[in-house]
């Protein structure tokens, strides 16, 4: 029977949490309908008996505190609510135990912004890891040492697995369902719950939020222009001479302040200027990419599939206000 500690933290997203507990408990309900013994030992692990979640509006009961637990096989760690520093420092004694069992073996899951409690033990150095794409700029901010992938909804490497943003952490709790109880198990699982299974990229729910939160005043300056100037063509050496600076110099600290090269937040603003007429306007898909300064029909389709994982007549469809069809 494999032992799962579902932690409690101080603020946590109560959805994320009870959603966990009822999707792993559940499979044990099947196995035992089967006539078989359940899977899973499924705790509720905390700091204290009962804890505030969701900002104070319930309260969460657990099943043992976090240090009554010396051996654990999987660790779960449900999203956070809240300023994430401070939700960080208040459940700061759950991190030396995380590394502890994970050091003994244990395996550890983050659900969306559960990630940067993960992120805070050191184990994610040098790894893959998933959150929420709205917390992207903070995360690398704080983490710089961790690979942030915003467009996937699940990462496993070496016993550590991130889902991305807010429900995308069903797909993690199915994903963990498959590799410990089987196929068929999480098959009957997502259709219980109705969950859509194999879903692998969340890049079609993303906004391009620019990273703006730096000191570095004329790369902002540059992002400004871009956003302001998007229709037009636009090229490093034009803007490396508006704001006076050698174009390596540029490129490099364009890269530093905003995790983009020029030419990728050149794109994704396109994009994103793309995405809003699709969903808001009647134009066609070349009248969007003309409005949007692109004039090559190949590559403004390939740029937006990369981006959103979508092409533009799938998301305008997927998208696009009822009134407007």
């Amino acid at each position: 029977m494999k032992h799962i500690s579902i932690l409690v933290p101080k603020g946590a997203i109560l959805g994320s949490l009870e959603g966990s507990r009822q999707l792993l408990t559940q499979v044990n309900q099947f196995f035992l309908s089967m006539g078989k013994e359940p899977v899973f030992k499924v705790e509720l692990v905390g700091l204290a008996k009962a804890t505030p979640v969701s900002g104070g509006a319930f309260t969460a009961n657990t099943d043992v505190l976090f240090s009554d637990v010396k051996k654990t096989d999987l660790i779960i760690i449900p999203a956070l609510d809240g300023e994430i520093t401070a939700a960080i420092e208040t459940n700061k004694d759950f991190i030396p135990w995380i590394i502890e069992q994970y050091k003994n073996g244990a395996e550890v899951a983050s659900l969306c912004m559960g990630a940067f409690l993960l992120a805070s033990t050191g184990l994610l150095k040098g790894k893959s890891c998933a959150t929420h794409w709205m917390a992207a700029n903070q995360f690398r901010a704080m983490f710089p040492d961790v690979n942030l992938v915003t467009e996937k909804i699940i990462t496993d490497e070496q016993g550590l697995y991130s889902s991305g943003g807010a429900f995308s952490y069903l797909n993690l709790i199915l994903y963990l369902i498959e590799k410990f109880a089987g196929r068929d198990m999480a098959i009957l699982s997502s259709k219980v719950f109705a969950i859509e299974m194999e879903r692998t990229s969340q890049s079609s729910f993303i906004i391009f939020q620019g990273q703006k939160d730096h000191s570095d005043d004329p790369i902002k300056k540059a992002q400004e222009f871009i956003e302001k100037n998007y229709q037009e063509k636009i090229s490093v050496e034009q803007l490396a001479s508006m704001f006076a600076l050698g174009r390596r110099n540029l490129e490099r600290r364009f890269k530093k302040a905003t995790a983009n090269t020029v030419a990728e937040y050149i794109q994704r603003v396109k994009i994103e200027a793309a995405k809003v007429s699709l969903e808001t306007s009647r134009d066609n898909v070349n009248e969007v990419m003309y409005n949007v300064g692109y004039t090559d029909n190949k590559a403004f389709r390939t740029t937006f599939k990369r981006i959103t994982g979508l092409s533009p007549i799938d998301y305008r469809n997927k998208y696009q206000r009822e009134y407007l069809n």
